[in-house]
C-alpha cells in the first residue's frame, strides 16, 4: 500500500514526465518506470525487515547525493504544485488573506513535525 500510494504521488505531481521533459531523455521512459517501480518495492522491503550490511562511506556519499537530488526535484515539483493556492483563495474569495493560509499551512506541517518527534520519537 505504502508502495503504490508513493508511486500515485509522484504521478500526480508529474515528476517523472518533467524529469523526462528537461533531460531529453523521454526514450528511457521503460527505464524510469522500472527504476521507480523496483526501488519502491525494495525501498518497501528494507523498511519491513531489519536488513543489516556494511556500506563503505563512499557509498554513503551517493546514496545521499541520490536522495539530495531526489529531494530536490520533490521539492522543485511541490513549489509547481501551489501554484494552486492563489486559484483557489481567489475562488473562494480569500485572496486577501493568502498569506495568512499559507502561514497557518506552514505552522501546522512545524507543530505537527515537533509533537511528532517530542512524543513518539525515543
Amino acid at each position: 500500500m505504502v508502495g503504490c500510494g508513493f508511486v500515485a504521488f509522484l504521478t500526480v505531481l508529474g515528476i517523472l514526465p518533467r524529469l523526462m521533459q528537461l533531460t531529453k531523455t523521454m526514450k528511457y521512459i521503460q527505464g524510469y518506470e522500472w527504476a521507480i517501480i523496483s526501488g519502491t518495492i525494495v525501498g518497501v522491503w528494507f523498511s519491513l525487515n531489519l536488513v543489516y550490511f556494511p556500506v563503505f562511506p563512499t557509498l554513503i556519499a551517493l546514496i545521499g547525493l541520490a536522495h539530495g537530488i531526489f529531494v530536490g526535484m520533490l521539492a522543485a515539483a511541490l513549489t509547481e504544485v501551489l501554484n494552486v493556492f492563489p486559484i483557489l483563495a481567489k475562488r473562494i474569495g480569500i485572496d486577501d488573506r493568502l498569506a495568512i493560509l499559507l502561514m497557518a499551512i506552514v505552522l501546522g506541517k512545524i507543530v505537527g513535525s515537533l509533537f511528532h518527534w517530542m512524543y513518539f520519537t525515543s
